[in-house]
């Protein structure tokens, strides 16, 4: 994890506000969201693994599957992912078992992150920062 300073720390929006504006950039909510907190992932490429700008925030008021939640974001961070080989080795299986493999956890969750993304990640965030503190 490579944390990635930023002018959006601390900066409260609503939800609905954010996605809208941030979304069309190729951001997405991701999965491992909670009531209270989550994560806007843009991914930045998938070599052995994915690498991610994510984006975390909390809410302020009331919860992230309320209408008009507030949400305030915290620091950015670049992450990997190293996902387990072989997943796909088993299609043959069926539809059910595939269904289970698909949330497999990852190899490594805190893979070491390519030093060519970085700038990149960095570069994200700025073009963040200028979307959404005009």
């Amino acid at each position: 994890m490579i944390p990635v300073p930023s002018k959006l720390v601390g900066e409260v929006f609503t939800l609905a506000d954010l996605e809208r504006q941030i979304k069309p950039l190729g951001y997405q909510i991701g999965s491992n969201w909670d009531y209270d907190h989550g994560y806007f992932d843009y991914k930045i490429a998938d070599e052995v693994g994915y690498q991610f700008l994510r984006v975390p925030f909390e809410a302020k008021q009331g919860s992230l599957d309320s209408f008009g939640t507030t949400v305030e974001i915290k620091q950015p961070f670049l992450l990997s992912h190293k996902y387990q080989r072989g997943l796909d080795d088993h299609v043959h299986l069926g539809n059910f078992k595939a269904s289970f493999d698909q949330f497999q956890e990852p190899q490594d969750p805190d893979a070491e992150f390519p030093e060519e993304y970085v700038e990149i990640g960095r570069e994200l965030v700025r073009e963040l920062e200028n979307k959404l503190l005009r």
